[in-house]
């Protein structure tokens, strides 16, 4: 009809959340993007072993793909690990050792039916692992963490990191809020919605990819990323808003972005093409690629607090990420 709109889209709801972890707690660790240091793996593993957990390297954590050395192992190696893993029922937990590349080229050789028959598990990573954490709120409906990976230098020398991880881990309730002191807004005001996001550059990336995130209502975007130039952040943001994928987003959460150029230059960028958006905007709040590095659940309902005249700035999870 003449005139007529579409309907508005429904607004996000909570995901799945799996239980928390306990002394004794059986963990995958896999490497679905790029090759794994061995030598910072075990400093990694250690780490897990003294919160008495008992780490499990998947068969293929510490493969090279013959001929593409960015990738840890063939994107069929890599998918079959984190299929594995998932659908052993004696894995509590699966967490990334690294990022770096190659998600993307994996996320559709899982079997979703049977991720999703096998039901929510603890899974941990950020960076090039956006994608996934997209993948299980979108496919299956579960909750995931956007949190440290093993092997990587934040959480191995990183004891403020270390510990939000470890505490989210095992005692959920405790971390329900995030607010460093570095924290401010951008835009100010107060804002309810169910958290999702992380690199900007991979969910700019997923746009336009089969069973990828159309739309944004009732959700908080939370977003950080690494060693991209500020005329490059602008590109990511202008895309997902031309894409539409930003529409009806309720607020936005901001994290580090280590390498990204003098950060008065990156924080001009966000407020031109977040501050139109008319919600409440957070900067610098301690998640991403920086120190720390704090973990932050993604598919659960949260309030961003974004207080005028210098308040501090939270980001408030209404329930554990754990169960």
């Amino acid at each position: 009809m003449t005139g007529s709109r579409p309907p508005a889209p429904a607004a996000l709801a909570p995901s799945a959340r799996p239980a928390r972890l306990r002394p004794g707690s059986r963990v995958a660790v896999v490497a679905p993007s790029g090759p794994v240091p061995p030598e910072r793996l075990e400093k990694g593993l250690a780490l897990l072993r003294g919160w008495d957990l008992d780490p499990v390297p998947m068969p293929h954590l510490l493969d090279t793909h013959p001929e593409l050395d960015h990738l840890a192992g063939t994107d069929a190696a890599r998918a079959g690990d984190l299929q594995a893993a998932w659908c052993d029922p004696s894995f509590d937990a699966v967490l990334c050792a690294r990022g770096g590349y190659g998600a993307h080229r994996m996320v559709d050789l899982l079997d979703w039916a049977a991720i999703r028959a096998a039901g929510p598990k603890v899974f941990v990573g950020y960076s090039d692992i956006t994608v996934l954490h997209e993948a299980f709120a979108l496919r299956a409906g579960f909750a995931t963490l956007h949190g440290p990976m093993i092997a990587t230098e934040a959480f191995l020398e990183d004891a403020l990191t270390q510990e939000s991880l470890r505490a989210t881990l095992f005692e959920p309730e405790s971390v329900r809020t995030l607010g460093l002191d570095t924290a401010a807004a951008l835009v100010p005001g107060t804002a309810r919605g169910i958290t999702y996001g992380g690199c900007v550059s991979l969910l700019a990336a997923d746009l336009g990819t089969p069973r990828a995130r159309t739309r944004a209502a009732g959700g908080l975007l939370v977003i950080e990323d690494v060693t991209e130039d500020p005329y490059r952040v602008d590109g990511f943001l202008t895309r997902l808003l031309r894409a539409g994928a930003l529409d009806g987003v309720a607020g936005v959460a901001c994290g580090s972005w280590k390498d990204c150029g003098p950060y008065d230059r990156v924080r001009a960028v966000l407020a031109d093409r977040l501050g139109p958006l008319g919600v409440p905007v957070v900067e610098e709040l301690g998640f991403g690629h920086g120190s720390p590095a704090l973990t932050v659940p993604f598919g659960v309902p949260a309030v961003l607090h974004a207080p005028a005249g210098g308040g501090r700035c939270t980001l408030t999870a209404e329930v554990p990420a754990l169960r």
